[in-house]
């Protein structure tokens, strides 16, 4: 699996959990809407895209199904925040 394209849409709200919304390209030919990216008590990290189930829960649509995979996907991800934020300020 090669990561193609990361796009990065930043979020404004100052002080807000959520810093920015990923748009990611596998392979150039598919493509994930809505990875987050959290700024938590340890850290950035990433959120795969999910929804609400009828019990309040979240499910993940759409994630890696092993450590080395999830760690690419965020890596690719933090790295393009990362520079996405540097040319903001």
């Amino acid at each position: 699996m090669k990561i193609t394209d990361v796009r990065i849409r930043m979020v404004t709200k100052d002080e807000a959990k959520l810093k920015a919304v990923a748009t990611m390209t596998i392979d150039e030919c598919f493509v994930v809407h809505d990875i987050k990216v959290i700024n938590g008590k340890d850290g950035l990290f990433i959120s795969m895209p999910n929804r609400k189930t009828p019990e309040g829960e979240y499910k993940d649509i759409a994630h890696p199904i092993n450590t080395e995979t999830r760690e690419q996907i965020k890596n690719a991800i933090l790295d393009a925040y990362k520079k996405a934020e540097a040319e903001e300020n």
